[in-house]
């Protein structure tokens, strides 16, 4: 019997091996979990599950000392293609693999239909520590990885952005790279520029803006104002550091906060112009005076109304969930808590807003810089914020209701929003041929 024989009648399916990860599990497991509730057709449900798109590549990278050529890998999947471009960020990081970028383009989809952006959800990166790279590096290092993976991205196909470990010089690289090779200046092939060559007014806080909308309006829910609240936030890169100085401004205490150095925290209220200057001195929280230090599981389980998680995934688990001391819990990361934890959370009476309405602001406020490059017309600061919080506002709104008409958590909520809303996209299109 030859091969043809032995394959006769069976279907070409991944082995799961490709991008079998924890990220990936979980969130395939979230899905599987409010497809089941949904009672979703089981061939959208199946179709949902695996990446449409996903590329792998290795290239040589080249040290400041030209004589050590590393090869790298990167990353960029596209999880969707039915609801116009894909967008997604680009992470630098050690932890970077195929199966994390899958997570993440996952969830990113389900974000993006939430919102009610034209796109669906992609994410890459490379697998590498930025910050051993000189800025020479980091520049051959984008501009190398912008040619791999130039064929794939665009204006009209995938929008890349920045994420972990990247930034908007960055997209500034990739935006002259792939210009370079297309013969014209392409703005629109990223977001998240700077300002001078396309970018939008209010992207770098955008995420930290949106996450502190949805604390107003949480708070609004539980009869609280934000201005009586104390927060501890882990994590201070532009996501928590913007959240900080947002919530700070508008009244409320932050109590503790956390980077790579370490936690720290002050009962009484940490002065956030007092901690830029510290930060700005050192480069790290660790040794502000007036507070006191404390390690990241200590952080966590501090008292408080409102922990924001801003790190990293996979820091709220069966082993902590029970020690936590917050009425709300605001994902700023990209899932920041297991599921085990969340049985536990709902089951204490703690309210969760999930990462995908939670953190959208950046995505959303993505689509307001490719909007005006599109365009060709800019909208001030005060108009894109604007239009963040009704978005966020909204979206919000529409969770809350979902979760009190069906008797869910809001991440259930949340995702069944967004999953029904490709599903009937994808119904709507129908299968080619």
């Amino acid at each position: 019997m030859d091969a043809d024989d032995r394959n006769a009648g069976k279907t070409l399916e991944p082995t799961g091996l490709e991008w079998d990860s924890p990220m990936h599990r979980l969130a395939v497991a979230q899905l599987d979990g409010v497809a089941l509730r949904m009672g979703l057709d089981q061939n959208i449900w199946e179709r949902l599950r695996t990446p449409q798109r996903a590329m792998v590549v290795s290239f040589p990278f080249r040290r400041d000392n030209y004589e050590t050529v590393e090869t790298v890998y990167g990353y960029r999947v596209q999880h969707l293609l039915s609801m116009g471009p894909t967008k997604g960020g680009l992470r630098y990081d050690l932890d970077v693999d195929l199966g994390e970028v899958t997570a993440l383009a996952m969830w990113m989809t389900w974000k993006c239909a939430l919102m009610g952006l034209p796109f669906g959800g992609a994410k890459g990166g490379v697998r590498v520590n930025p910050r051993e790279l000189s800025r020479q590096e980091l520049q051959r290092l984008t501009r190398r990885f912008t040619s791999e993976i130039i064929d794939v991205i665009g204006p009209e196909r995938d929008i890349p952005a920045p994420d972990l470990g990247t930034d908007e010089q960055v997209m500034a690289w990739i935006m002259d790279t792939y210009s370079q090779q297309r013969g014209h200046s392409v703005p629109g092939v990223v977001t998240g520029k700077p300002i001078e060559i396309g970018g939008s007014q209010g992207r770098k806080e955008a995420t930290g803006r949106g996450v502190v909308a949805c604390m107003v309006e949480a708070c609004r829910e539980m009869g609280v104002a934000l201005e009586d609240t104390r927060i501890v936030i882990q994590g201070f890169g532009n996501v928590g550091g913007a959240a900080a100085r947002i919530a700070a401004h508008l009244g409320a205490r932050i109590v503790g906060l956390s980077d790579i150095s370490g936690g720290i925290h002050c009962e009484s209220g940490l002065d956030m112009h007092a901690v830029d200057a510290w930060t700005a001195e050192t480069g790290h929280l660790a040794g502000l005076p007036g507070s006191e230090a404390v390690s990241n599981q200590e952080l966590l389980e501090l008292p408080c109304d409102i922990l924001v998680p801003a790190a990293i995934q996979n820091q709220i688990t069966e082993q902590n969930a029970n020690a936590l001391q917050c009425r709300l819990l605001v994902e700023a990361a990209n899932g920041p808590t297991t599921l085990e934890a969340d049985r536990i959370l709902v089951d204490r009476g703690i309210t969760c807003i999930p990462d995908i309405l939670a953190n959208a602001g950046g995505v959303t406020v993505s689509y307001f810089e490719w909007l005006q490059g599109v365009q060709q017309f800019f909208w001030s600061e005060e108009e894109v914020n604007n239009r963040l919080i009704e978005l966020m506002q909204r979206a919000f709104r529409e969770v809350s209701t979902m979760a009190r008409a069906k008797g869910v958590d809001a991440r259930t909520a949340a995702m069944m929003l967004g999953i029904h809303r490709v599903a009937e996209a994808k119904r709507r299109r129908g299968v080619f041929p």
